[in-house]
């Protein structure tokens, strides 16, 4: 019994040992820090400018996505929720007053809304029909209206519905490029880069996978877009007869 204790000490030295050796190595592996590109696809590594590019590219060669949240410009503050792809879009818009449903399909346009948007008052007009533009207004909402390409708000209602123009401008940073901190959006690590220190916007770009961008808040109180549904493709079908006006001229002035 006596002679075996020597051994049995020299066995609990060697694996106190080993046991410290892997807690030291573990700690000096931590202090080094661990690498924050591990398991991601690389683009962390990039210079901001070179995240810009992927990121514009990937959003470019992809065939749809999902646009959510605020816009704001001078020409007024609108919340969207829109799908897009190359040949159209569908979704909903609300502006200061209230919310509509676009729907486009190559170059048709068609517009839903509700009486609120389509009645208006103008007391500066001493021309104004008041009757006639609720008789407008009760035969237009909750229908989809095709809208005339040749009326002035057929290019503004268009652009919601276009994804490269509504990328162009939602994905544009303003001012030297620079890269922000890690993060990570809906479970997703994303790596961040910034228009001057992020007044001149800041884009969240995924880590896994293709490196989409997956949230935009844009300079100058601009609003926060998410981006999403990247390259999920989805049916865009025109509405039945039954649910759809051809209002045929102008449309009327709406309050939206």
């Amino acid at each position: 019994m006596t002679s075996s204790a020597p051994a049995v000490r020299a066995r609990r030295r060697t694996a106190l040992a080993v046991v410290l050796c892997a807690g030291l190595t573990t700690v000096l592996t931590a202090c080094a820090g661990e690498d924050p590109d591990k398991g991601t696809n690389g683009v962390g590594k990039l210079t901001a400018a070179q995240i810009d590019k992927k990121a514009r590219a990937a959003a470019d060669a992809s065939d749809a996505v999902r646009l959510a949240g605020k816009l704001v410009s001078k020409g007024g503050t609108y919340t969207l929720n829109m799908q897009l792809s190359a040949d159209g879009g569908t979704g909903s818009v609300t502006s200061r007053q209230s919310t509509f449903a676009l729907l486009r399909i190559g170059d048709e346009l068609y517009l839903k809304a509700d009486a609120g948007f389509w009645n208006h008052e103008d007391k500066s007009d001493s021309d104004s029909d008041d009757e006639g533009d609720q008789a407008a207004a009760d035969k237009l909402q909750g229908k989809y209206v095709k809208v005339p390409q040749d009326d002035p708000t057929y290019k503004q209602l268009r652009g919601f519905t276009e994804k490269k123009t509504l990328l162009d401008g939602v994905l544009a940073l303003h001012g030297k490029i620079n890269k922000g901190d890690r993060g990570t959006i809906d479970g997703v690590r994303t790596v961040q880069i910034m228009g001057g220190k992020g007044e001149g916007g800041a884009l969240d770009v995924s880590l896994k996978g293709t490196p989409y961008p997956l949230r935009v808040a844009r300079g100058g109180g601009g609003g926060i877009v998410t981006l999403s549904d990247w390259g999920k493709t989805f049916r865009l079908e025109a509405p039945p007869e039954n649910a759809t006006v051809d209002y045929g001229g102008q449309l009327p002035k709406s309050s939206g």
